[in-house]
């Protein structure tokens, strides 16, 4: 390489790595935040209208965990399919995919009059679902700065807990008086909202560069970064630690194995336990003696405490390792789950806190499960390795339901059913303390070796 083009050589990663946080940083944390909360809304929606539904088609607890599996499914193969579809035609195309399927359907859903149309909603909402979480939260990773990554990202996937809320919130006003469908017609908002998030919505930085759109990538790095000014001399250095294989084999090279493995089963477990207790908290609620407003409001808790988990496991996060934060909250989670069902009835203060402890460590490690695998994989196969972790995990979302449905049709007991939804949470906390052992260098140390060696000169 000569002089001149060393001169000229731009590393991306740092510049975003050390701007601060300005108008722009807002802007991508504005509109992921509001995908999230959109997302959250439709997800756990069926939770809110469950007891509901049972009710109205007469659903043995079976049918009604089967009929909640099937959004989990479609959530399963939209983060395998829209995951790496975005490495090829863009983050911000795919988003704007997925927000519309995923809010369309969730409308559509008001109208199903049987548990297979209801059920068909459900799986095609899903697919927008899944397929928008990955995205997002891999857009976020590349924009924020380098010293509030995870809290930012943290805070962005808080809006799931917001739209959970929100869900609960208006279903205890909106069904009472309008019937459960009322709470559908409520996701048909962000079709509104789409020309305005495709106007204001960046596309990935990373993106633009592999399409030789250095101008373009060029014109954004000056936003992220006032300072910098782009000149058409510029070599846009973004390493992406592509290799030679495809995407999905690198997740397993690179002394990645352990990690990647690590990563599936931490996913499974959290997020059974994340979707069993948000189909099944509000019916097992009514079914312990509290009227469905109760339940609902319980529910809310589980969302409230979600957003405090996922900020200030960020905050935490950004401060000492992701993988000892995680591993300390599934413990937690474990414990505030599995105590659930030997709480007395007359301590409803010390219910609410046991609740919101577990929403904060089972939703708010799932948005930090997040944030730690876009950080662990290289910008190549970042989205690859978000859906698949994602992807492979939603298989523990599809049991949660199920598993509720056996546990109340066998009818063992309130107890039971709280001590098998802890059980996950032990088995994802040893498995997410063992990512990153095999690695000889953490993926930061990696980039900035790959940059030092390639310049000839020893990154800071």
């Amino acid at each position: 390489m000569d002089n001149n083009a060393l001169a000229n050589k731009v590393d991306v990663h740092q510049i975003i790595d050390e701007a601060k946080f300005n108008k722009f940083h807002f802007t991508v944390l504005f509109w992921c935040a509001l995908v999230i909360i959109f997302d959250g809304y439709d997800l756990v929606i069926y939770g809110v209208v469950l007891p509901q539904l049972m009710e109205q088609w007469a659903l043995t607890p079976i049918q009604a965990g089967a009929l909640g599996s099937y959004a989990l499914f479609g959530m399963m193969f939209g983060a395998l399919i829209f995951g790496p579809l975005s490495d090829k035609i863009g983050r911000k195309k795919v988003i704007a995919i997925t927000v519309t399927i995923f809010s369309g359907m969730t409308f559509v859903n008001g109208f199903a009059t049987t548990p297979t149309e209801f059920g068909i909603c459900r799986f095609l909402a899903g697919l927008g679902i899944g397929g928008v979480m990955p995205n997002v939260v891999a857009l976020m990773t590349e924009y924020m700065p380098r010293k509030i990554r995870s809290t930012m990202v943290a805070v962005m996937f808080s809006g799931y807990s917001v739209g959970g809320m929100t869900s609960a919130f208006l279903g205890m006003y909106l069904m009472p008086n309008f019937g459960w469908q009322s709470v559908f017609f409520v996701a048909g908002i962000p079709l509104l909202l789409l020309p305005i998030l495709l106007k204001f919505l960046p596309e990935a930085v990373g993106f633009m560069i592999q399409g030789q759109r250095d101008a373009d990538a060029g014109r954004l790095l000056e936003r992220v970064q006032p300072s910098y000014k782009y000149r058409a001399g510029h070599n846009l250095h973004y390493p992406t630690g592509k290799g030679k294989g495809v995407a999905l084999v690198e997740l397993f090279r690179s002394n990645r194995l352990l990690s990647s493995l690590s990563f599936w089963v931490a996913f499974f477990g959290c997020l059974l336990m994340v979707y069993a207790l948000g189909s099944w908290l509000p019916k097992l609620m009514v079914k312990a003696g509290y009227d469905l407003k109760n339940s609902l409001a319980f529910l809310l808790v589980l969302n409230l405490g979600a957003i405090f988990g996922a900020v200030g496991g960020g905050w935490l996060a950004d401060r000492f390792h992701l993988r000892r934060v995680l591993t300390i909250m599934f413990v937690i989670a474990a414990v505030s789950i599995g105590s659930l069902g030997f709480l007395p009835k007359e301590n409803q203060a010390l219910l609410y806190l046991f609740i919101a402890a577990a929403g904060a460590c089972t939703i708010g490690a799932q948005i930090l499960l997040y944030a730690y695998v876009a950080q662990y994989y290289p910008l190549a196969i970042r989205s690859t390795g978000i859906g698949w972790a994602s992807g492979v995990g939603r298989l523990g979302a599809i049991c949660g339901p199920m598993l509720g449905g056996f546990m109340l049709n066998a009818d063992l007991g309130f107890q039971f059913n709280f001590l098998a939804f802890a059980v996950p949470g032990a088995i994802a906390g040893l498995a997410i303390s063992m990512v990153g052992r095999s690695a000889t260098h953490a993926p930061e140390e990696q980039r900035n070796l790959v940059f030092a060696a390639e310049t000839g000169a020893m990154a800071d």
